[in-house]
């Protein structure tokens, strides 16, 4: 039954997200960047209702009074694909940091381009760093948007141990901005390069900001410690439900 429902939420999401980039994308490349976010938190919400209702995974988002007005920074663990498109329908004016290679895909991004996302030559190091930075100036500080940003720079398995990059202490730093951290166990219901999707409810929590000001060795410490606690504490949560569903909770994810 699991593989079953998993083959048919994927059909279906990649099916469903083809179906936006022709219908919804496509026609709104010609108009202004506010229309095409609409498109994208559309997507996102049908994206997940698709995943509650073929797959049988809730997605439960708490902590949202805690997100201030303005520009800011997001620090949030990376388990999953789920959550890149679970905070969008949160952040509402989202810029994410991506492989420049995504932007070479057709429609889609044409779409990142056009909705001024900053892209990375993740080969290039310092002066990759040094164009994020002044982009993200230009984003948050005239256009007062959400800087979405994964710390450990690509997907970990849950549990596995933290490995935090240098490159979010120094937007911090240089942005002068608060940044939220952002906790979750995504990776337990929909694993990283695995093909199984698992029933349950996945949670993702925001949580209050840490203000600017800090150094960057502080700000480091503290955003890795909160991540860390509140994602190990729902992880936690999470075996024990998949548990209480006779499924196992240490199954490699």
């Amino acid at each position: 039954m699991l593989v079953l429902r998993s083959l048919t939420f994927n059909i279906l999401f990649y099916a469903n997200l083809a179906l936006w980039l022709i219908f919804g994308v496509l026609p709104t490349l010609v108009l202004p960047r506010r229309v095409l976010l609409a498109v994208a938190v559309g997507w996102a919400h049908s994206s997940l209702w698709l995943m509650r209702v073929v797959a049988g995974t809730r997605c439960e988002i708490t902590g949202i009074e805690n997100i201030p007005q303005g520009g800011l920074m997001v620090g949030a663990k990376h388990q999953s694909f789920l959550e890149t498109f679970a905070l969008v329908t949160v952040f509402r004016n989202p810029v994410f940091i991506l492989k420049r290679e995504l932007t070479w895909i057709p429609v889609f991004g044409w779409a990142l381009m056009k909705m001024r996302m900053i892209p990375v030559n993740r080969g290039a190091r310092a002066r990759a760093l040094s164009n994020v930075t002044r982009r993200a100036k230009v984003e948050l500080g005239q256009n007062g948007r959400q800087l979405l940003i994964f710390p450990e720079g690509t997907r970990r398995a849950p549990g596995a141990p933290p490995a935090y990059k240098f490159g979010a202490a120094h937007l911090y730093a240089e942005l002068g901005v608060p940044c939220v951290p952002v906790a979750l166990n995504t990776g337990l219901y929909w694993p990283r390069r695995k093909f199984l999707r698992r029933p349950g409810t996945v949670r993702i929590e925001i949580m209050p900001p840490i203000q600017p000001g800090l150094d960057k060795a502080t700000f480091q410490r503290l955003l890795q410690e909160r991540v860390e606690t509140a994602s190990d504490r729902l992880l936690a949560e999470g075996r024990a439900e998949l548990a209480a569903r006779g499924m196992d909770p240490l199954a490699s994810s």
